[in-house]
């Protein structure tokens, strides 16, 4: 095709074929008036890439403009002024040279893991096998990881995923709620604990308190504590603050355990309608039937409503109590008969904080097809292990 410049080598506009006269007017009045912002001008003619016998001359060629918006600027932390680019590392982070101190540097970015050197893909291995139902030394075997390094892992994703509970769990829309408590023991059992004359709370018997939603398949909020009147209140108190906000009347069921309706009462007053189902338990007739550790057999579960207007048909605390199966299933420190047991009380705590927040916002669930977080309406998309630590 013919190039854009004139017999006197003038550049000349980029017209159209088949441009008629008066089109070719406007675009050379056009051209003339464009401003020069990017314009580099050049005191030599241009060649082609082949370097062809004939010279292409050009007065102005205009460099496209950037769309991507301004440059990202990275200040010296000494000195307070602009570095420039200074290569990448191995990992191909970009690095940034001073030109007055000439310090090299990257720029701050916030890890997933804090301080910790561990690799993020073995991390988040070692939490999905933690939720999954692996102890700790058990994976220190299969990963090369030490078991301090394993435990400091679970401190941290701990305290995220209760720190993420704490801030989602928010004015969630609830209908039918059952409270229920899971039993284990930190450190030793109450009875030893009795015989060494030990007052330490955190040692011994450990319940953990659980408000599990029956159509979301929801685990609203969890307490771990003692089986007392305190923490009872302070579990109630828990889900009340899950609850704030909404305006609905919300059916609870519990079973027999005294120190719940003075709570309920104290916490959620009318807001809810409670019943209780109390369960008589059969005493054993002969000596074989008294098993050590086998749980007496039930002879008459009683619907006791207490006040409001509970439906009949769903005073029931099955599912909550099949949630429990779960926590022992996916919870390798619920295991019974084992050596597994937590040694320390805030160990016990950051496994459950993992649990739960890994159950309602990443698992789902087989009869929801989704997760339960979905199903409550706190989020629309399933998440994984590093979404928890993120937030």
């Amino acid at each position: 095709m013919f190039p854009n410049v004139n017999l006197e080598g003038k550049a000349r506009p980029c017209l159209p074929p088949f441009c008629p006269a008066p089109e070719i007017k406007r675009i050379a009045t056009r051209n003339e008036k464009a401003p020069t912002v990017g314009v580099t001008r050049l005191s030599e003619p241009l060649k082609t890439r082949r370097d062809c016998s004939h010279p292409i001359s050009a007065k102005v060629i205009v460099s496209p403009s950037r769309t991507k918006g301004k440059a990202h600027t990275v200040t010296c932390h000494n000195c307070q002024i602009k570095a420039k680019k200074f290569g990448k590392d191995r990992k191909g982070n970009q690095r940034y040279r001073c030109n007055k101190c000439s310090k090299t540097f990257q720029e701050y970015r916030e890890k997933l893991l804090g301080n910790m050197y561990l690799s993020e893909k073995k991390a988040l291995n070692i939490l999905n096998w933690l939720v999954e139902g692996s102890s700790i030394r058990s994976l220190q075997r299969v990963t090369d990881v030490h078991k301090d390094t394993i435990q400091s892992l679970l401190h941290f994703a701990g305290q995220r995923c209760e720190d993420l509970m704490n801030r989602r769990m928010r004015k969630v829309l609830c209908h039918d709620l059952q409270f229920d408590e899971i039993w284990t023991f930190c450190f030793m059992k109450e009875k030893q604990k009795t015989r060494r004359n030990l007052h330490n709370d955190r040692i011994g018997d450990a319940y953990c308190f659980t408000a599990f939603e029956r159509d979301t398949k929801l685990l609203l909020t969890w307490h771990l504590g003692r089986r007392t009147e305190t923490d009872t209140v302070s579990f109630v108190e828990k889900v009340f603050d899950a609850l704030d906000g909404t305006t609905n009347i919300i059916q609870i069921t519990t079973d027999g355990f005294p120190p719940y309706p003075a709570a309920i009462a104290y916490a959620l007053g009318t807001r809810s309608s409670y019943a209780q189902l109390v369960k008589i338990y059969q005493t054993p007739l002969a000596p074989e039937d008294q098993q050590r550790y086998s749980p007496s057999r039930i002879k008459e579960a009683i619907p006791t409503p207490l006040w409001g207007n509970p439906n009949p048909e769903r005073i029931c605390t099955s599912h909550v109590e099949r949630q429990n199966l779960n926590i022992r299933t996916a919870m390798r420190r619920y295991t019974r008969l084992t050596i597994t047991f937590s040694k320390k009380w805030e160990n016990l705590r950051s496994a459950l904080a993992l649990y739960f927040a890994y159950y309602n916002f990443c698992r789902i669930h087989s009869s929801l097809r989704c997760t339960p977080a979905m199903a409550a309406g706190i989020t629309d998309t399933i998440w994984d292990i590093k979404d928890l630590l993120r937030g």
